[in-house]
This record gives C-alpha cells, structure tokens and sequence, in this order.
C-alpha cells in the first residue's frame, strides 16, 4: 500500500499537473493526438491500483466504431483505456463527481442521463458524431455492472439510436465490435466466486469502499477480448444484432471465466 501511495504522489501526481491543463487546451481546439494522454493515464492507473491487463484481439481503428461491452466494475474503463482509444458512454451523474468527472470529461466521455427513454434521446446524436468522425464509443450495454460470472441482457436501445443518427449523418457504415471483459486472477491465482466481491463494483458499497478492496486486495489480471467486428448498416435490425453482440461477449465471457480454449471471432 506505501508503494502505490509512494507512486501516486510521485509518478501520477506530476503527469496530471503536466497532462491536464495539455490536454484541456487538446480538447478544446480540437486538435489531434487527444487520446495520448488518456492512454497513458490509464496505463499508470492500472499499475496503481494493481491491474494487469492483458488484450486478445485487436481494436477497431480507421473507421466509426461502436464497441460494446460487458461492465463488471469501473476498472473497466482503465483496462479498456489502456488499450484501445475510445470515448466512453457514462451516466451523466458521473460528470459531478469530484476529479473523477472533470478527467472523464477531459477523456470526451459522453455523458447519458440514468433513465432507458432520455438515454436514447440524449446520447445517439453525440456518439454519431464522434464515429461519423472516425472514431469509437465505448458503450456498456447491459446498463448496470454484474460482478462477472455472467453477462446481463444488453440494450438495444441506444444501440438503434446511434444507428439512425448515423445515418442521418451520412454514415452508411459503423462497425458494432463486441468486448468482453474477465478478471481472471488475484495474486496470479484463478479467481473465486467470493473473490469477485473484492473486484466488481457492487452498489451496497460507496465508491470508496470499493476502492479501499481493490487497493488491498492485490494484483488483479484482466482480459480484454475484442471480437470481430460487425456491420451496423441501414436497415440492420437492432434487436437482432444486439443480440448477436450478447451472445458473443457471452462465449467469450464464458471460457475466460473457465480458463478453456479461447473461441475464435
């Protein structure tokens, strides 16, 4: 714990001090190279909190992208961070809470209000925006983080709607690639089931007891698995290919989790 403490006050308080009025004025004026940053605070991030990440598959990149995923804890967002450049789709609450909504905003995170109806008239127009630009958006598409045994229903709300602000913005063509994300050993050990408890973010605990368990509870090793990209055409029925999404992030999920061979796509 004084290690981490040690390397916080030395290593990651400096780079912010340095990498946040930078990357204020990058996202400001718009300029290029805004994710180098956030890259590399994720990656001393991880190392703080003990997370080694490892990736399977490869990001999406040169064309607008919806990746969607899995949410077991908000180590999600500095695994994924770390290895793919994307915004995120956050609920807008999160844009309130102290540095930690500031540094999501510096990220160009997309803030959605909590309710299924306003999330689907609030955020499509902005994550088209940013992948009719060529980028990706990161959406946790089951809503509420699971403690990672199993993946929840994914919605397709959001995802439809993105669809047709897509289109409308002269789109034809996103890929939707899905993600899965297992943590699969604590302290180089395969993961418990009472194990989980230390790792997802379960909402009988604040934000700081969660933090306090991942900060004590050891080196934590998780996978982010990027599947095959799909197409997101006009026409493509949401519900159906949403749920191609679910079942594939669920496969993968499923032999994370059980340390079997790895299922190809």
């Amino acid at each position: 714990m004084i290690l981490r403490l040690l390397f916080a006050i030395f290593i990651i308080l400096p780079f912010l001090i340095i990498a946040v009025p930078v990357q204020f004025v990058i996202t400001r004026l718009h300029l290029p190279g805004w994710n180098i940053l956030p890259r590399i605070f994720h990656l001393l991030v991880a190392r703080f909190i003990g997370l080694e990440i490892t990736r399977i598959g490869q990001p999406e990149t040169g064309r607008p992208t919806l990746v969607v995923s899995n949410h077991i804890s908000w180590t999600d967002i500095i695994a994924i961070g770390a290895v793919a450049d994307v915004s995120f789709v956050a609920r807008d609450e999160i844009a309130r809470w102290p540095l930690v909504g500031f540094m999501s905003t510096l990220q160009k995170t997309i803030y959605v209000q909590s309710s299924r109806k306003q999330a689907a008239k609030s955020a499509p127009n902005e994550m088209a925006r940013r992948m009719a630009d060529g980028g990706a958006v990161c959406l946790f598409a089951e809503g509420t983080p699971d403690n990672g045994t199993h993946v929840m229903p994914f919605r397709s709300g959001l995802i439809g709607s993105a669809q047709r602000a897509l289109i409308e913005a002269g789109a034809p063509y996103v890929s939707i690639q899905p993600v899965a994300i297992a943590y699969t050993k604590l302290q180089g050990l395969p993961i418990t089931r009472t194990d989980r408890a230390l790792i997802a973010w379960i909402k009988a605990k604040s934000v700081w007891e969660n933090l306090m368990d991942i900060l004590t509870g050891g080196t934590r090793t998780v996978v982010i698995a990027f599947g095959e990209p799909m197409p997101l055409a006009e026409g493509t029925d949401r519900k159906a290919i949403t749920q191609q999404v679910e079942n594939e992030v669920r496969r993968k999920l499923v032999a994370l989790n059980r340390d079997e061979p790895f299922p190809a796509g």
